[in-house]
Protein backbone atom coordinates (compact mmCIF):
# COMPACT_ATOMS: atom_id res chain seq x y z
CA UNK A 1 0.00 0.00 0.00
CA UNK A 2 2.69 2.43 0.75
CA UNK A 3 4.56 1.46 -2.32
CA UNK A 4 1.51 2.47 -4.47
CA UNK A 5 1.30 5.74 -2.65
CA UNK A 6 4.81 6.81 -3.16
CA UNK A 7 4.62 5.86 -6.88
CA UNK A 8 1.62 8.08 -7.28
CA UNK A 9 3.00 10.99 -6.18
CA UNK A 10 6.26 10.54 -8.07
CA UNK A 11 3.87 10.92 -10.87
CA UNK A 12 2.43 13.82 -10.16
CA UNK A 13 5.70 15.04 -9.07
CA UNK A 14 7.00 15.07 -12.70
CA UNK A 15 3.82 15.69 -14.49
CA UNK A 16 4.01 19.36 -12.24
CA UNK A 17 7.88 19.81 -13.50
CA UNK A 18 7.55 18.95 -16.87
CA UNK A 19 3.91 19.76 -18.38
CA UNK A 20 2.37 22.68 -19.13
CA UNK A 21 0.24 24.43 -16.26
CA UNK A 22 -3.41 24.49 -18.10
CA UNK A 23 -6.97 26.03 -16.11
CA UNK A 24 -10.19 26.55 -16.91
CA UNK A 25 -10.53 23.38 -18.86
CA UNK A 26 -7.48 23.13 -20.53
CA UNK A 27 -6.61 26.90 -21.45
CA UNK A 28 -3.10 27.57 -22.10
CA UNK A 29 -1.83 31.26 -20.44
CA UNK A 30 1.74 31.09 -21.31
CA UNK A 31 1.21 34.17 -24.33
CA UNK A 32 -0.22 36.25 -21.16
CA UNK A 33 3.38 36.45 -19.45
CA UNK A 34 5.31 39.90 -20.38
CA UNK A 35 7.92 39.92 -22.99
CA UNK A 36 11.20 40.71 -22.42
CA UNK A 37 12.47 44.23 -22.52
CA UNK A 38 14.99 43.62 -25.55
CA UNK A 39 11.49 42.89 -27.37
CA UNK A 40 9.99 46.30 -26.62
CA UNK A 41 9.54 49.22 -28.40
CA UNK A 42 12.00 51.87 -28.19
CA UNK A 43 14.91 49.25 -26.51
CA UNK A 44 17.98 48.44 -27.20
CA UNK A 45 19.58 46.60 -24.49
CA UNK A 46 19.98 43.11 -23.09
CA UNK A 47 16.68 41.39 -21.88
CA UNK A 48 15.60 43.11 -18.84
CA UNK A 49 16.93 46.73 -19.20
CA UNK A 50 15.24 49.19 -20.65
CA UNK A 51 17.06 51.58 -22.36
CA UNK A 52 14.62 54.13 -24.32
CA UNK A 53 15.21 57.71 -24.50
CA UNK A 54 13.03 60.05 -22.86
CA UNK A 55 13.16 63.13 -21.69
CA UNK A 56 13.36 64.06 -18.03
CA UNK A 57 11.35 66.40 -15.51
CA UNK A 58 14.33 69.20 -15.80
CA UNK A 59 13.82 69.33 -19.28
CA UNK A 60 17.26 67.38 -20.42
CA UNK A 61 17.19 64.35 -22.23
CA UNK A 62 18.30 60.76 -21.52
CA UNK A 63 19.46 59.29 -24.01
CA UNK A 64 21.12 55.78 -23.77
CA UNK A 65 24.32 55.00 -25.52
CA UNK A 66 22.54 52.86 -28.14
CA UNK A 67 19.83 55.26 -28.91
CA UNK A 68 23.13 57.42 -29.56
CA UNK A 69 24.36 55.13 -32.46
CA UNK A 70 21.37 54.92 -33.69
CA UNK A 71 20.64 58.38 -34.20
CA UNK A 72 24.28 58.71 -35.35
CA UNK A 73 25.11 61.64 -32.70
CA UNK A 74 28.49 63.70 -32.27
CA UNK A 75 30.17 66.24 -30.39
CA UNK A 76 32.72 68.41 -30.37
CA UNK A 77 34.78 70.25 -27.14
CA UNK A 78 34.43 73.81 -28.07
CA UNK A 79 37.10 76.61 -27.29
CA UNK A 80 35.97 80.46 -26.98
CA UNK A 81 38.32 82.12 -29.53
CA UNK A 82 38.44 85.27 -31.34
CA UNK A 83 36.72 85.12 -34.56
CA UNK A 84 35.95 87.24 -37.58
CA UNK A 85 33.41 89.39 -37.40
CA UNK A 86 30.86 88.90 -40.36
CA UNK A 87 28.32 90.79 -41.82
CA UNK A 88 25.26 89.51 -43.95
CA UNK A 89 23.82 91.22 -46.74
CA UNK A 90 21.25 91.00 -49.60
CA UNK A 91 22.31 91.08 -53.08
CA UNK A 92 21.84 90.39 -56.36
CA UNK A 93 24.08 89.36 -59.15
CA UNK A 94 24.95 91.95 -62.42
CA UNK A 95 26.41 92.60 -65.30
CA UNK A 96 29.67 93.97 -64.99
CA UNK A 97 29.42 97.08 -67.13
CA UNK A 98 32.63 96.64 -69.11
CA UNK A 99 31.58 93.41 -70.37
CA UNK A 100 28.02 93.55 -71.16
CA UNK A 101 26.18 95.97 -73.92
CA UNK A 102 22.77 96.87 -75.07
CA UNK A 103 21.79 97.28 -78.71
CA UNK A 104 19.35 100.17 -79.28
CA UNK A 105 17.73 102.12 -82.25
CA UNK A 106 19.25 105.07 -83.09
CA UNK A 107 16.13 106.32 -85.15
CA UNK A 108 12.63 104.33 -85.52
CA UNK A 109 13.46 101.37 -88.25
CA UNK A 110 11.82 98.20 -89.39
CA UNK A 111 14.14 95.04 -88.33
CA UNK A 112 15.57 92.94 -91.19
CA UNK A 113 17.43 89.72 -90.36
CA UNK A 114 20.96 89.14 -91.65
CA UNK A 115 21.67 86.15 -93.69
CA UNK A 116 22.15 83.75 -91.02
CA UNK A 117 19.18 84.82 -89.62
CA UNK A 118 18.22 86.74 -86.73
CA UNK A 119 19.90 85.86 -83.44
CA UNK A 120 18.36 83.85 -80.70
CA UNK A 121 18.91 84.23 -76.56
CA UNK A 122 22.24 81.71 -75.44
CA UNK A 123 23.74 82.53 -78.75
CA UNK A 124 27.39 83.82 -78.41
CA UNK A 125 28.46 86.52 -80.25
CA UNK A 126 31.83 88.61 -80.58
CA UNK A 127 32.52 92.40 -80.79
CA UNK A 128 31.86 94.31 -83.80
CA UNK A 129 29.35 91.06 -85.16
CA UNK A 130 25.91 92.37 -87.07
CA UNK A 131 23.09 90.81 -85.44
CA UNK A 132 20.11 92.47 -87.75
CA UNK A 133 19.66 95.59 -89.62
CA UNK A 134 17.51 98.34 -89.34
CA UNK A 135 16.16 100.01 -92.05
CA UNK A 136 14.40 103.55 -91.21
CA UNK A 137 10.96 104.22 -91.70
CA UNK A 138 9.54 107.57 -92.28
CA UNK A 139 6.28 108.98 -92.82
CA UNK A 140 4.52 110.66 -95.85
CA UNK A 141 5.25 114.59 -94.46
CA UNK A 142 8.91 113.48 -93.52
CA UNK A 143 9.50 111.65 -97.17
CA UNK A 144 7.27 114.73 -98.67
CA UNK A 145 9.95 117.30 -96.95
CA UNK A 146 12.86 115.26 -97.64
CA UNK A 147 11.82 114.97 -101.70
CA UNK A 148 11.08 119.09 -101.86
CA UNK A 149 14.65 119.26 -100.25
CA UNK A 150 16.34 117.63 -103.20
CA UNK A 151 14.24 118.99 -105.88
CA UNK A 152 15.33 122.11 -104.17
CA UNK A 153 19.30 121.34 -103.93
CA UNK A 154 18.95 120.31 -108.20
CA UNK A 155 17.60 123.61 -108.98
CA UNK A 156 20.33 125.29 -107.32
CA UNK A 157 22.62 122.58 -108.98
CA UNK A 158 21.50 123.59 -112.31
CA UNK A 159 21.76 127.26 -111.80
CA UNK A 160 25.64 126.38 -110.07
CA UNK A 161 26.62 124.34 -113.42
CA UNK A 162 25.39 126.79 -115.77
CA UNK A 163 27.15 129.44 -114.16
CA UNK A 164 30.27 127.35 -114.28
CA UNK A 165 29.70 126.67 -117.69
CA UNK A 166 29.35 130.36 -118.57
CA UNK A 167 32.40 131.80 -116.44
CA UNK A 168 34.49 128.89 -118.23
CA UNK A 169 33.55 130.35 -121.81
CA UNK A 170 34.16 134.17 -120.59
CA UNK A 171 37.81 132.84 -119.61
CA UNK A 172 39.90 136.12 -119.56
CA UNK A 173 37.21 138.29 -119.00
CA UNK A 174 36.34 136.11 -115.86
CA UNK A 175 38.97 135.80 -112.70
CA UNK A 176 40.03 132.58 -112.20
CA UNK A 177 39.37 132.84 -109.04
CA UNK A 178 35.55 133.22 -110.03
CA UNK A 179 35.78 130.57 -111.67
CA UNK A 180 36.99 128.00 -109.29
CA UNK A 181 34.58 129.21 -106.80
CA UNK A 182 31.01 128.76 -109.16
CA UNK A 183 32.72 124.80 -109.81
CA UNK A 184 33.37 124.52 -105.89
CA UNK A 185 29.95 125.63 -105.66
CA UNK A 186 28.23 123.08 -108.09
CA UNK A 187 31.06 120.13 -106.44
CA UNK A 188 29.77 120.60 -103.16
CA UNK A 189 25.82 121.04 -104.45
CA UNK A 190 26.19 117.92 -106.05
CA UNK A 191 27.57 115.99 -103.17
CA UNK A 192 24.82 117.14 -100.67
CA UNK A 193 22.63 115.74 -102.40
CA UNK A 194 24.05 112.64 -103.34
CA UNK A 195 24.18 112.31 -99.31
CA UNK A 196 20.36 113.65 -98.60
CA UNK A 197 19.20 111.02 -101.04
CA UNK A 198 21.28 107.99 -99.36
CA UNK A 199 19.70 109.39 -96.08
CA UNK A 200 16.14 109.06 -96.83
CA UNK A 201 16.15 104.73 -97.32
CA UNK A 202 19.57 104.19 -96.09
CA UNK A 203 19.91 100.81 -93.61
CA UNK A 204 21.68 100.64 -90.50
CA UNK A 205 23.56 97.89 -89.37
CA UNK A 206 23.26 96.86 -85.61
CA UNK A 207 26.57 95.22 -84.20
CA UNK A 208 27.04 93.39 -81.30
CA UNK A 209 29.28 95.83 -78.37
CA UNK A 210 31.24 93.54 -76.56
CA UNK A 211 31.82 89.83 -76.93
CA UNK A 212 29.59 87.26 -75.03
CA UNK A 213 26.64 85.47 -75.25
CA UNK A 214 22.78 86.81 -76.15
CA UNK A 215 20.37 87.16 -72.85
CA UNK A 216 17.62 89.19 -73.89
CA UNK A 217 16.42 89.77 -77.72
CA UNK A 218 13.11 92.31 -78.22
CA UNK A 219 12.71 91.62 -81.66
CA UNK A 220 10.89 90.00 -84.50
CA UNK A 221 11.70 89.79 -88.34
CA UNK A 222 10.11 92.77 -89.76
CA UNK A 223 9.03 94.71 -86.50
CA UNK A 224 8.39 98.43 -86.36
CA UNK A 225 10.89 99.84 -83.39
CA UNK A 226 11.18 103.46 -81.80
CA UNK A 227 14.07 105.33 -81.68
CA UNK A 228 16.04 104.40 -78.71
CA UNK A 229 14.63 100.82 -77.84
CA UNK A 230 16.72 97.89 -76.72
CA UNK A 231 16.62 95.47 -79.24
CA UNK A 232 19.92 93.43 -77.71
CA UNK A 233 21.28 92.77 -74.94
CA UNK A 234 24.80 90.95 -74.38
CA UNK A 235 26.58 90.01 -71.35
CA UNK A 236 29.78 87.95 -70.74
CA UNK A 237 28.59 85.10 -67.95
CA UNK A 238 32.53 84.86 -67.23
CA UNK A 239 32.29 88.56 -65.51
CA UNK A 240 29.62 88.71 -63.04
CA UNK A 241 29.10 90.90 -60.37
CA UNK A 242 27.39 90.91 -57.09
CA UNK A 243 25.43 94.29 -55.35
CA UNK A 244 25.17 94.12 -52.19
CA UNK A 245 23.17 96.88 -50.01
CA UNK A 246 24.44 98.19 -46.41
CA UNK A 247 22.35 99.95 -44.03
CA UNK A 248 24.88 100.93 -42.28
CA UNK A 249 28.69 102.78 -43.42
CA UNK A 250 30.57 101.41 -40.59
CA UNK A 251 30.00 98.19 -42.10
CA UNK A 252 31.82 98.79 -45.28
CA UNK A 253 34.79 99.30 -43.22
CA UNK A 254 37.81 96.76 -43.25
CA UNK A 255 35.87 93.70 -45.70
CA UNK A 256 38.38 91.16 -46.34
CA UNK A 257 36.69 88.55 -47.68
CA UNK A 258 32.72 87.60 -48.31
CA UNK A 259 31.14 84.56 -49.54
CA UNK A 260 27.84 83.03 -51.24
CA UNK A 261 25.89 80.34 -50.72
CA UNK A 262 24.79 78.82 -54.11
CA UNK A 263 23.05 75.76 -55.22
CA UNK A 264 25.91 72.97 -55.31
CA UNK A 265 28.84 75.07 -53.40
CA UNK A 266 30.08 78.25 -51.95
CA UNK A 267 30.70 81.30 -54.45
CA UNK A 268 33.75 83.06 -53.82
CA UNK A 269 33.71 86.64 -54.20
CA UNK A 270 35.85 89.63 -54.59
CA UNK A 271 35.42 92.96 -52.48
CA UNK A 272 35.66 95.47 -55.00
CA UNK A 273 34.32 98.79 -53.50
CA UNK A 274 31.11 100.10 -51.84
CA UNK A 275 29.67 104.08 -52.98
CA UNK A 276 29.22 106.64 -50.77
CA UNK A 277 26.06 107.79 -51.56
CA UNK A 278 22.85 106.51 -50.19
CA UNK A 279 20.66 104.68 -52.95
CA UNK A 280 17.33 104.16 -51.51
CA UNK A 281 18.48 104.86 -47.73
CA UNK A 282 21.18 101.98 -48.43
CA UNK A 283 24.97 102.18 -49.94
CA UNK A 284 25.69 100.02 -52.71
CA UNK A 285 28.31 97.50 -51.76
CA UNK A 286 30.13 95.94 -54.98
CA UNK A 287 31.90 92.39 -55.43
CA UNK A 288 33.44 90.57 -57.95
CA UNK A 289 32.37 86.75 -58.93
CA UNK A 290 35.94 84.93 -58.34
CA UNK A 291 34.43 81.64 -60.65
CA UNK A 292 34.19 81.87 -64.32
CA UNK A 293 31.88 79.16 -64.08
CA UNK A 294 29.18 79.60 -61.36
CA UNK A 295 25.95 78.66 -62.05
CA UNK A 296 24.22 81.82 -61.86
CA UNK A 297 22.44 84.36 -63.67
CA UNK A 298 21.94 88.30 -64.03
CA UNK A 299 19.18 89.52 -61.55
CA UNK A 300 19.77 86.38 -59.13
CA UNK A 301 19.24 87.23 -55.30
CA UNK A 302 22.06 86.23 -53.11
CA UNK A 303 22.91 86.23 -49.50
CA UNK A 304 26.52 87.93 -48.77
CA UNK A 305 28.71 87.10 -45.95
CA UNK A 306 31.38 89.26 -45.64
CA UNK A 307 34.08 89.08 -43.43
CA UNK A 308 35.47 91.83 -41.87
CA UNK A 309 39.14 92.95 -40.14
CA UNK A 310 36.50 93.53 -36.69
CA UNK A 311 37.24 90.71 -34.29
CA UNK A 312 34.20 88.78 -31.65
CA UNK A 313 34.96 86.46 -28.47
CA UNK A 314 32.63 83.36 -29.54
CA UNK A 315 32.73 79.62 -30.55
CA UNK A 316 32.71 78.58 -34.21
CA UNK A 317 29.84 75.69 -34.73
CA UNK A 318 28.60 74.30 -37.86
CA UNK A 319 25.02 75.29 -39.09
CA UNK A 320 23.52 71.84 -38.18
CA UNK A 321 24.58 72.07 -34.53
CA UNK A 322 21.96 74.75 -34.05
CA UNK A 323 18.07 74.18 -33.61
CA UNK A 324 15.18 76.59 -33.94
CA UNK A 325 13.29 77.00 -30.40
CA UNK A 326 9.93 79.00 -29.40
CA UNK A 327 9.95 83.26 -30.19
CA UNK A 328 12.46 82.11 -32.99
CA UNK A 329 15.42 81.60 -30.41
CA UNK A 330 17.85 79.78 -30.98
CA UNK A 331 19.60 76.88 -28.78
CA UNK A 332 22.12 74.16 -29.31
CA UNK A 333 22.32 70.51 -27.43
CA UNK A 334 25.38 70.37 -24.79
CA UNK A 335 26.30 67.30 -23.41
CA UNK A 336 25.88 66.85 -19.70
CA UNK A 337 27.78 63.32 -18.81
CA UNK A 338 27.32 59.95 -21.01
CA UNK A 339 23.92 60.12 -21.12
CA UNK A 340 22.39 63.41 -20.61
CA UNK A 341 22.01 66.23 -23.26
CA UNK A 342 20.58 69.96 -21.95
CA UNK A 343 19.44 72.39 -24.45
CA UNK A 344 20.94 75.40 -24.03
CA UNK A 345 19.90 78.75 -25.38
CA UNK A 346 22.68 81.31 -27.59
CA UNK A 347 23.08 84.54 -29.23
CA UNK A 348 25.00 83.79 -32.54
CA UNK A 349 26.15 85.87 -35.32
CA UNK A 350 27.12 84.85 -38.76
CA UNK A 351 30.61 83.93 -39.37
CA UNK A 352 30.83 82.14 -42.90
CA UNK A 353 28.49 80.23 -45.27
CA UNK A 354 28.97 76.95 -43.16
CA UNK A 355 29.21 77.96 -39.80
CA UNK A 356 28.47 80.50 -37.31
CA UNK A 357 29.87 81.87 -34.50
CA UNK A 358 28.02 81.21 -30.90
CA UNK A 359 29.01 84.62 -29.11
CA UNK A 360 26.82 83.99 -26.18
CA UNK A 361 25.61 80.61 -24.16
CA UNK A 362 29.04 78.64 -24.09
CA UNK A 363 32.01 78.52 -21.96
CA UNK A 364 35.19 76.36 -22.79
CA UNK A 365 35.78 72.47 -22.69
CA UNK A 366 31.32 71.89 -22.81
CA UNK A 367 30.52 69.12 -25.10
CA UNK A 368 28.30 70.33 -27.67
CA UNK A 369 26.27 68.37 -30.54
CA UNK A 370 27.38 69.56 -34.15
CA UNK A 371 25.34 66.32 -35.82
CA UNK A 372 21.74 64.72 -35.02
CA UNK A 373 21.25 67.39 -32.95
CA UNK A 374 17.33 67.76 -34.80
CA UNK A 375 16.78 64.71 -34.27
CA UNK A 376 17.08 65.31 -30.72
CA UNK A 377 14.74 67.94 -30.19
CA UNK A 378 12.05 65.34 -31.70
CA UNK A 379 12.93 63.16 -28.36
CA UNK A 380 9.48 63.89 -26.22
Amino acid sequence: MTSKLFTVAATLLVAALCGPVLAHGGEDHSQDKPPPASARPGSFGPPGEAVSARQLPDGSLFVPKAVQRELGLRHVVVAVADLAATVEFNGKVIADPNASGRVQATQAGRIDPVAGGLPTVGQRVTRGQVLAILRPVASSIERADQQARLDEIDAQLAIAERRQERYEQLDGSVSRSAIEAARLEAQGLKQRRVALAAGLGAAEALRAPVSGVISAAHMMAGQVVDAKETIFEVIDPARLLVEALAYDAALVEGISRAQAPVAGGMLELRFLGGSRQLREQALPLLFRVESATAPLAVGQPLTVLAQTSRTVKGVALPLAAQVKIGAGETAVWVRDGAERFVQRRVKVAPLDATRAAVVDGLADGERVVTEGAGLLARVR
